[in-house]
């Protein structure tokens, strides 16, 4: 073999290396725009489950204020019916009407199944809300390390091309992996 010709396998042998470096670089940019788009919808869903939450817990919490004024003023007519005998019955059949009225209202608060907007059904709606946000929550972190990563790796491949440095490509490739390995889990959270 001549000098001319070892010449040209190591120059084809640096421009294979230097494609297959270049379409390493590209696929963990894909992987990397995939992170960050997974990240950036996990924090919105967060966000907005968080708000969700919030929101029902308030409804929550109206409803429950609500439901105590009706039967503060439930007990206020019974006591007016018990403390004056001198009261006539229509009178007190009206009083009467009227706690049933509240008090059909209270129940209602507590739990309206059709409308799913009682004190109970709102609570396990909240509840809903809180475990899709902690969800989201939990995904986020890998999301972030994927980034970082991925970002890295790049950074060492595209040094690896330029100085033609093999363990640069080596230890680019090792983080890349790790940062697609992150984004899997990301959306999988096959650990937390």
């Amino acid at each position: 073999m001549k000098a001319h010709e070892t010449n040209e396998l190591i120059e084809h042998g640096h421009e294979k290396s230097k494609n297959r470096t270049a379409l390493l670089i590209a696929c963990l940019a894909m992987v990397l725009a995939i992170a960050s788009l997974g990240g950036s919808n996990a924090m919105k869903e967060a966000t907005h489950e968080n708000i969700l939450a919030a929101n029902t817990y308030s409804f929550y919490q109206a409803k429950a204020i609500r439901q105590q004024a009706l039967k503060i003023a439930a007990s206020d007519l019974e006591l007016k019916i018990a403390s004056d005998p001198k009261m006539t019955p229509q009178i007190k059949d009206l009083y009467t009407k009227k706690i049933e009225e509240y008090q059909k209202t209270i129940s209602r608060y507590e739990s309206e199944p059709e409308s799913k907007e009682g004190k109970k059904e709102l609570l396990v709606k909240a509840k809903g809300h809180e475990a899709i946000r902690d969800h989201a929550l939990l995904q986020d972190p890998w999301f972030d390390y994927a980034e970082d990563l991925l970002q890295i790796a790049i950074v060492l491949l595209s040094v690896s091309i330029i100085g033609s440095i093999p363990a640069l490509f080596l230890v680019g490739g090792i983080v890349g992996f790790l940062g697609l390995l992150s984004t899997l889990n990301g959306f999988l959270l096959i650990i937390h």
